[in-house]
């Protein structure tokens, strides 16, 4: 039997423990050898979960670069400005990486993680999970397959959800540009990718709107205070930290969000209330130093005149459950959320449903996005395992188009122009 492929984590928060779930379910398959955060208590909790030793528990990842090479692959889970500097450092050391979205936040700093990457012949996966979700490798298996003939347009939609958006993107870790990245890059470069993926051809124009709305000193209610615990109008606002948090907690909910608040503490009534006093979850969202757009539009021309047209919104009842919808010339395709793909063909006027396979759920921790956090290691832990990167669906050069289209975009919306997109000059 081969020996499972031993792991470093690099950022022990979140997304960096969902990861190492893999090991837990499948351990024939992954073993986590190594992690790296600077905080002591995240540190310490991983390395308990995996019994890793101590000389291999670091509070900077430069400290498990600078080691010779004791593990297969590397997990880069750290903050969108910090991607840059450990995947390169651990490209350089032979590491293969799995590196989570965005790639970077600026242009050249993703170029130079694929040329680092490329150079020293690693495997690179970054975690637009997405394109693992049991929903999108369905579509793009029927257009391939042509059931709607030649696709001429894509109407995407992601609806952030209204409690979520207050969480990450006005409380958050991603509310300020200048401490993560802009909204599209940090929320939306899973939607551009897969629509780029999907339509399989170069982007040739883009153009885009939105800003910041309603989360603004501007409109804060007449009476409220600068926090919700002792806020006087707190009971009429639907973004209540009291609400989303304590009020949850008291309702036996432990997990996301509630969990990300209570770092190093148990999470419970104490600790949620604490968190609310003293930390900035427990904030106003009208009081808040958030600067990223709540909404935004993206219009894209391909080439041979395909369109596509995305839209991200905060202010919505689901939650992320994103909706397509593919206009072909035979016919037409719609997908939302976990929902089965429906067609609908115009020559026999009739609609199939295409069901999807989550059974995989039943088996595994990694059920985020529908199962393809699952799907999104499955694929890696094997490309390493045989040293096959065709294995991975986000590989170096798509991701890097992608993004690409990314910053385009973002450029279209602060210039209020049309941007050609790999315009020679």
């Amino acid at each position: 039997m081969p020996l499972p492929v031993e792991v470093l984590i690099i950022g022990a928060g979140n997304r960096g423990q969902i990861y190492s779930f893999f090991a837990k379910d499948f351990p024939e398959r992954m073993k986590v050898v190594g992690v790296a955060d600077c905080r002591r208590v995240a540190r310490q909790n991983l390395q308990m979960k995996y019994s890793v030793a101590d000389c291999n528990v670091f509070d900077d990842w430069r400290g498990a670069a600078a080691r010779v090479k004791f593990a297969d692959a590397v997990v880069i889970a750290t903050p969108d400005r910090q991607h840059k500097e450990p995947a390169v450092a651990f490209a350089e050391k032979g590491y293969h990486i799995l590196l989570e979205k965005p790639m970077a936040v600026t242009v050249d700093d993703c170029k130079e993680i694929v040329a680092a990457c490329t150079k020293h012949n690693v495997i690179l996966s970054v975690c637009h999970v997405l394109r693992y979700s049991p929903a999108v490798v369905k579509v793009k298996e029927l257009l391939s397959q042509g059931v709607i003939g030649e696709v001429v347009h894509i109407q995407h939609l992601e609806p952030v959800g209204f409690y979520h958006f207050a969480h990450s993107f006005v409380r958050g870790n991603w509310r300020n540009e200048q401490e993560s990245t802009f909204s599209l890059l940090a929320k939306s470069c899973h939607d551009i990718d897969i629509i780029n993926s999907l339509i399989g051809k170069r982007c040739i124009k883009v153009s885009s709107f939105g800003s910041l709305s309603h989360f603004t000193k501007e409109n804060k209610p007449e009476g409220a205070a600068s926090r919700c615990l002792n806020c006087a109008v707190e009971q009429s606002c639907p973004y209540s930290a009291k609400k989303l948090y304590l009020e949850g907690v008291k309702n036996g909910h432990k997990g996301w969000p509630i969990s990300t608040i209570c770092e190093g503490a148990d999470v419970d009534i104490e600790s949620v209330t604490k968190a609310l006093c003293e930390g900035p979850y427990g904030r106003c969202v009208y009081e808040c130093d958030n600067d990223v757009v709540t909404h935004q539009v993206v219009n894209m021309e391909f080439e041979g005149g395909v369109t596509a047209a995305f839209t991200m919104v905060a202010f919505t009842e689901k939650l992320c459950d994103r909706s397509i919808t593919i206009y072909g010339t035979k016919g037409e395709l719609s997908s939302e959320g976990q929902h089965p793909v429906k067609v609908f063909d115009f020559l026999t006027q009739t609609k199939k449903e295409y069901p999807l396979d989550y059974s995989i759920l039943q088996q595994t921790q990694l059920r985020g996005h529908g199962g393809a956090d699952y799907y999104l290691m499955d694929s890696f832990i094997q490309a390493v395992a045989e040293n096959n990167p065709s294995l991975i669906m986000t590989g170096p050069e798509e991701t890097l188009a992608s993004h690409l289209l990314v910053f385009d975009a973002e450029r279209a919306r602060r210039e209020s122009s049309i941007i050609y997109c790999n315009r020679t000059e």
